[in-house]
Order: C-alpha cells, then sequence, then structure tokens
C-alpha cells in the first residue's frame, strides 16, 4: 500500500523504526561500526514481537480511516 507523502501516522514501518531504534538505545554500549549496527538491528528485529507486527497490520483500516478520512482528503496537518 503506497502511503501519502508526510504521513507517518499511517506508515506502519515508522513504527517499526521506532521500535528498532528504542531497542538500539537502551544498549549499553552503541554499536561503533557498520558492521555493529547491521547485527544489532537484525537482532532487533528478529527478537520483534510477532503481536507488534500483528497491531500494525490490523490497525491499517482504521489509522486510514482516522486520519485520511478525517480531513476529507487534504492535507493532514503536523
Amino acid at each position: 500500500m503506497d502511503c501519502p507523502a508526510r504521513s507517518p501516522d499511517i506508515n506502519p514501518i515508522e513504527y517499526v523504526w521506532d521500535f528498532l531504534g528504542r531497542r538500539l538505545a537502551s544498549h549499553t554500549l552503541p554499536p561503533l561500526t557498520i558492521r555493529e549496527l547491521r547485527l544489532a538491528l537484525q537482532d532487533k528485529w528478529a527478537a520483534m514481537p510477532q503481536q507488534l507486527i500483528d497491531t500494525l497490520i490490523f490497525s491499517m483500516a482504521r489509522r486510514c480511516e482516522t486520519t485520511c478520512l478525517a480531513v476529507r482528503g487534504d492535507h493532514i496537518p503536523y
């Protein structure tokens, strides 16, 4: 599904990036190299709860409705 420009609320990957960023930020020692960062992201991705993924998938219709339809197709104010 293509998401309109400037609409992070309805783009599920933004929530995934937030999850990964928060998990990486909780490390006592942050990754120092690109390789370490890649491995850390892969570990966090693999550990992402299936419930989070399911919630994002099942919430798409509601988020589209409340966000897009609420502004009647106009720009979403941020």
